[in-house]
């Protein structure tokens, strides 16, 4: 195939999938508008060190963990769109959390600890959204276009962030954390009426399928994700801080940078992980995204770490979708919701860790060296594309 039927695909691809698209794309516009003020409200506002941040930051990413196998399960027997709409919903009581957590800013303890929980409601409810989505997708599109699928979940996901990001901060800057609250709420209630209107893909009804199998599909290359998402993890988490820290203007850029790099990469060559194999794309891509958190930490102005951010960004950007491949193409049919799952929790595993241990990081050796250690960590996934290469060439399952 060429690189230009390639595309062409690429793009076929994204338009059969253009209502599944739409749902994520608003239900993570609120996460976009919250990442870029949920740090400085946490630290500013409310008082607390890079550590409390991660913490919070990290509650999210450890309710996903615990919830992605069940999310996963649920959608390969009730059907994608049921999961989907279950996410939503999820999403707008973590939205009420927020509101609450507003009513007692006085008492920073009880703030912080509704935030806590309303990040891990909003965890359980992206858990359901996106895995509901890959396996909606998966089933439009089939299993050829795996990485296609993954990679434009990903990029309406990223495109909602990037969006997401100076709303937020606008928001926040002229009416506080409330009116990120009440949007938490809105929107995801409208994109919820919007879905029933999709027609909905049957699910299997039963839990068929082998669980050794699930496990021994993705246990290798969700291990080379998770090592991978610290590095995304950090900048979602920190970059802000960093910005703000060095008094460098429009702290907002660092994610919407990051999240229009991916965007871009996937665009323009979401085709290669189906095109040149998962494997060889993860390895080459790994390593842009490591040299990229390097840069960020020796950054000395606003420019070269806007640099090092977008390599990030363009390096996680086809790393992900590129483990993936492997998942579903091991993985048993009925159970790729379940294994897709499975594979995003070790993502949820990493950020869940990685969260507090990198805010520690920032608070004994300074900000700068979180990207330091996420660059270190990240290096960990090359091997592990190494190996799954070898595997492929060799023609060892």
């Amino acid at each position: 195939m060429s690189s230009s039927n390639s595309s062409r695909g690429n793009l076929s691809v994204a338009f059969d999938l253009a209502p599944v698209l739409s749902m994520v794309f608003v239900g993570f516009f609120i996460a976009g508008m919250t990442m870029p003020v949920l740090p400085l409200h946490i630290h500013i506002g409310l008082g607390y060190g890079t550590f409390v941040v991660g913490l919070i930051a990290g509650s999210q990413f450890g309710a996903a963990l615990l919830t992605r196998l069940w999310a996963g399960g649920y959608a390969d027997r009730r059907g994608p769109r049921r999961a989907v709409v279950l996410g939503l919903w999820g999403a707008i009581f973590a939205g009420a959390f927020y509101c609450a957590s507003t009513l007692f800013e006085q008492w920073p303890a009880v703030a912080a600890s509704l935030l806590f929980v309303g990040r891990a409601v909003l965890g359980s409810a992206e858990s359901l959204l996106i895995t509901g989505s890959v396996s909606w997708g998966l089933a439009k599109a089939g299993p050829a276009h795996a990485g296609k699928v993954i990679a434009w979940v990903g990029t309406a996901m990223f495109s909602a962030l990037a969006a997401g990001a100076p709303l937020g901060t606008m928001l926040y800057s002229s009416y506080g954390f409330q009116a990120i609250a009440v949007a938490t709420i809105c929107i995801p209630l409208l994109a919820s009426l919007m879905v029933l209107r999709l027609t909905e893909i049957a699910g299997s009804g039963s839990r068929s399928g082998s669980m050794k199998r699930v496990f021994g599909a993705v246990w290798l290359p969700g291990l080379g994700a998770a090592l991978s998402s610290i590095g995304y993890g950090s900048i979602l988490t920190f970059a802000v801080l960093l910005f703000s820290s060095q008094n460098w203007p429009n702290a907002w850029a660092a994610v919407s940078c990051f999240a229009a790099a991916l965007v871009a990469a996937r665009v323009t060559i979401g085709h290669l992980p189906d095109k040149l194999g998962g494997a060889i794309t993860a390895l080459v891509f790994v390593l842009l995204e490591v040299f990229g958190l390097l840069l960020l930490w020796l950054a000395p102005e606003p420019v070269t770490a806007l640099v090092g951010i977008c390599a990030v960004g363009a390096g996680y950007s086809l790393v992900f979708p590129s483990f993936g491949i492997s998942v579903v193409g091991a993985a048993p049919a009925a159970n790729r919701g379940m294994a897709m799952g499975l594979f995003s929790a070790c993502l949820d595993l990493a950020l869940a860790v990685s969260g507090p241990v990198l805010g520690l990081v920032g608070n004994m050796l300074g900000i700068q060296a979180i990207f330091l250690a996420s660059a270190l960590l990240s290096l960990g996934a090359a091997p592990i594309a190494a190996i799954l290469l070898c595997r492929q060439r060799h023609g060892n399952k």
